[in-house]
């Protein structure tokens, strides 16, 4: 079976982490027989916008066509604008160079499956109308929660990517009712998980992982790892930083348009440490050299980096927003309230200096991720679906 991505994240050379829990869909994907292309198309600033501002250029130089870990991925460049999804939806811009792509390089799916709504979803439609290809959604969270709320004509292109598709995929349970709430179509509920061979707990000890990482070996590290952007809850993180005691440091993996701000932050390389953007492949080691994994976002979907510290058993502070209450079951207790700097502050110190039974916690929240979450599974019900909806095309077909 040969199925086409349609994407808007996806790891490249220049952004090895964006949009790495893909790479993790397709390559259990690719473990199956599955050949799996991807077209995640890039947007391209007018001249001007870049000359003014130098993170409109950042992709630039991104290759046309490159294979990372065996999939072929495309990247062809499409005209966009800053803030689009507020105001003007590229879907007819994207369809035209993803077609475009398909015909340069002789693409030939059996089938299309876009992630998110907008703007690959609407993307997706026009794809699959053009030519005659059956085509599957899966919904990711941003694209049900924040984006369809910018304008009616973003609610209108939500709406034609959720009612347009052949099937359609909520990452979350959350994420499933308030879909069919707002669109009244029903999805399927599939997390895309992580690959657990990957996230066993290390044959190392904490502080030989430091070391190998330059971090501190004498402070209580307190981790985050994501976007830095205001809504990932990075500023409450730094305030709630000058609250707690001084061998309690933060340790920031990832880069984004918050990183200036907190590059000026008095305690920076003293409790205060910024990373950068790093490889996926050494994700699972700065959350293993970690005392507290934090991510105290305003909202989420399904944070895939919160899945793979409780499997390996880290401790994990998230806010409850989206789908994470359902991922943490019976201890939601544990969650806290987004852009609270007090709830942050005490519930790391309830982590490090309480009476919380952090072993039977974690044992317990693993297991949880083995069942619900094992992208290995998960794939063989991906796989299932393609075929559902293939089939379903089939007949379709035949109908007429």
């Amino acid at each position: 079976m040969k199925v086409l991505w349609i994407t808007s994240v996806y790891p490249s050379p220049e952004q090895p982490g964006s949009g790495v829990f893909h790479e993790t869909q397709v390559q259990m994907l690719a473990r199956l027989g599955i050949e799996v292309t991807v077209i995640c198309p890039v947007p391209r600033n007018p001249a001007v916008i870049r000359y003014m501002k130098k993170k409109y250029r950042a992709l630039d130089n991104m290759p046309l066509r490159y294979v990372r870990k065996g999939i072929t991925v495309y990247r062809p460049p499409y005209m966009a604008f800053p803030g689009q999804l507020r105001w003007v939806q590229p879907d007819q811009r994207i369809a035209a160079v993803v077609l475009k792509t398909i015909i340069e390089f002789n693409i030939e799916p059996d089938l299309i499956h876009a992630h998110f709504a907008m703007p690959s979803g609407g993307a997706a439609r026009l794809v699959a109308q053009a030519t005659s290809l059956p085509w599957l959604l899966t919904l990711h969270g941003s694209d049900v929660n924040v984006y369809p709320h910018y304008s009616n004509s973003a609610m209108k292109a939500f709406l034609q990517s959720v009612k347009g598709a052949n099937h359609v995929v909520s990452v979350g349970r959350n994420l499933q009712v308030t879909a069919k709430a707002m669109s009244g179509r029903d999805s399927s509920f599939l997390p895309i998980g992580i690959d657990l061979s990957r996230f066993k707990e290390p044959k190392q000890f904490k502080l030989e992982i430091r070391k190998q990482l330059a971090l501190p070996l004498d402070k209580k590290l307190v981790l985050f790892i994501g976007r830095l952007i205001e809504t990932k809850g990075v500023f409450e993180l730094a305030k709630a930083l000058e609250e707690l005691p001084a061998e309690v440091a933060a340790v920031y993996v990832g880069d984004g348009p918050a990183y200036g701000k907190l590059k000026s932050h008095p305690e920076l390389n003293k409790r205060l440490f910024l990373i950068g953007q790093v490889e996926n492949e050494r994700v699972k080691d700065y959350l293993a050299a970690s005392d507290i994994f934090v991510l105290p976002s305003y909202r989420e979907g399904m944070p895939t980096v919160v899945i793979e510290a409780l499997a390996l058993k880290v401790p994990v502070i998230c806010t409850r927003v989206g789908d994470v209450p359902e991922l943490f079951g019976e201890h939601g207790k544990l969650l806290i309230e987004p852009q609270s700097v007090e709830d942050l502050v005490a519930g790391i110190q309830e982590y490090l200096y309480g009476n919380v039974n952090l072993k039977k916690i974690g044992y317990e929240l693993r297991s949880r991720v083995q069942e619900h979450y094992d992208a290995s599974k998960n794939a063989d019900e991906l796989v299932a679906l393609y075929q559902k909806v293939l089939k379903g095309n089939q007949l379709l077909s035949k109908s007429k």
